[in-house]
């Protein structure tokens, strides 16, 4: 058999990313809302997909999307671009700001595919590790921005896997202390009701990602958006794949945006949940750790976690496992479920740590 060429070098070596999804009576891993959309708003959806002319391509940039969405926050259309997932996006960032020769902050732990798009565009990756409590190493991210090398700056707010929110005066510091690219990942924003967006008037340099995926139950439409400068957006209009948002995507999401009222109020519910079982975590002698959040899901450390989240899922419970990775030694995350599920989480913990 004739071979095949080897690919490029930044593969060798590399881990696909994998969100270890299995089948579970309680899916409570991947942050997702337990809550489906409502019949309402699929029907809706439904009357909205059936106008949707499949033989035509999709609206490049989602402009009535856009424009929605810019109203919404006080911006105009040219601030605005829309993308498949947050993880289009997000490699979109990668691909705009970094390449060889190139340098990226990643304050870690955090969301484990900002690192693999750096590597995947030869960005060299500048790792600000956290503080033991997982809040940001302040003063070393400022520290390390000051030599004037950094292409792009990562911030997760509320962070992902962690749980915490960044402070807005630390962000305006950050923006004002170089002319890097911040992005802002604000996926969880809505869970914490707060955002960045007011600093944008008066920084160029500031990016903020928004996705469906979690607060609007629409993970299984990828869909997420950019709030930016026009002058960024531009960039990233250059060179993004023209019709990466499908025409029945974009008709989901225009109904889902505006109905937005409803899901911030299921957003403030499932944040609340979080901090419910942080609350009853704390409780439990055998846990060590739960890490502050802001968001709908909730970092803890136990001894022997991986046994722990194998004796979870023998019980039908699923949740994420971070025992092995770097700087979560014996974490587990839970995502906020339906009361049912989170009842049910908790039973099984404390069935798995006394069996243990």
């Amino acid at each position: 058999m004739k071979r095949v060429i080897k690919s490029v070098p930044q593969l060798d070596g590399l881990e696909p990313y994998d969100p270890k999804y299995l089948p579970a009576k309680a899916l409570i891993s991947a942050n997702e809302s337990p809550y489906d959309i409502s019949e309402d708003i699929r029907a809706e959806i439904a009357q909205a997909i059936a106008q949707v002319p499949f033989n035509r391509y999709p609206d490049p940039l989602a402009n009535e999307l856009r424009d929605m969405i810019a109203q919404a926050n006080g911006l105009s259309r040219d601030q605005v671009l829309l993308g498949n997932g947050g993880d289009e996006l997000l490699y979109d960032l990668a691909l705009a700001y970094g390449c060889k020769g190139r340098k990226m902050i990643n304050v870690v732990p955090a969301f484990s595919v900002y690192a693999l798009n750096a590597r995947l565009t030869d960005t060299e990756v500048v790792e600000i590790p956290r503080k033991a409590d997982m809040s940001i190493d302040e003063e070393a991210v400022l520290a390390r921005v000051a030599q004037g090398d950094i292409s792009y700056v990562v911030i997760t707010s509320p962070n992902n896997p962690t749980g915490g929110a960044a402070s807005h005066q630390f962000i305006e510091r950050l923006l004002n202390a170089t002319d890097a690219l911040v992005m802002v990942d604000e996926a969880y924003g809505e869970f914490a009701e707060q955002s960045c967006l007011d600093l944008l008037k008066d920084h160029e340099n500031l990016l903020i990602l928004h996705t469906f995926s979690k607060a609007f139950s629409l993970a299984g439409v990828r869909l997420g958006y950019y709030l930016g400068s026009e002058a960024v957006i531009r960039e990233f209009i250059k060179f993004r794949q023209p019709y990466s948002v499908d025409s029945v995507s974009q008709a989901i999401g225009k109904v889902v945006y505006s109905h937005r009222a409803e899901f911030m109020e299921t957003a403030r519910e499932l944040a609340a949940a979080a901090k419910q079982l942080a609350a009853a975590l704390k409780e439990m002698p055998q846990v060590e750790e739960v890490y502050h959040t802001d968001s709908n899901f909730v970092l803890f450390k136990v001894p022997r976690a991986g046994l722990v989240w194998q004796m979870l899922y023998d019980q039908g419970v699923l949740v994420r496992d971070f025992s092995r990775g770097a700087g979560t030694t014996d974490c587990l995350r839970v995502t906020a479920g339906s009361p049912e599920e989170n009842q049910l989480f908790l039973s099984a913990l404390e069935n798995a740590l006394r069996a243990r």
